[in-house]
């Protein structure tokens, strides 16, 4: 008959407690999670992507509408032709970005964060 051994003699393996003696919690983060990249949908954005401009092509930032947003991608839409980096033409025009990407600003000069009408109470 097999016994069951236990890890929590051997170091690393069965010892999860950090050095101050508590218990780590299920997750360890770097920094706090935030909104630091909060859009929204119909936010006007700048992206840096390959487009159409004068009959070229040029690589630079391309001024566009994000028309959806999920837990970690934002869709992109623009009036010009866009093109992925292997040179194929987007029909529909619209690029996928993560959240957290850095090709993906807010226009200079307006703030990423609309302003919700108060509605008076009469």
């Amino acid at each position: 008959m097999a016994t069951l051994r236990s890890n929590r003699n051997v170091p690393g393996i069965g010892d999860r407690r950090s050095a101050r003696g508590g218990r780590m919690g299920q997750f360890s983060y770097m920094r706090d999670p935030e909104d630091e990249h909060s859009f929204e949908v119909g936010e006007t954005v700048e992206v840096y992507c390959d487009h159409e401009k004068d009959k070229d092509r040029t690589r630079g930032w391309l001024k566009g509408m994000i028309v959806q947003i999920d837990n970690k991608m934002i869709a992109v839409q623009f009036r010009s032709n866009v093109f992925l980096t292997d040179g194929w033409m987007v029909p529909d025009r619209i690029l996928w970005y993560p959240v957290t990407s850095e090709h993906i600003r807010a226009l200079p000069g307006k703030k990423s964060r609309k302003k919700e009408k108060e509605i008076p109470d009469y």
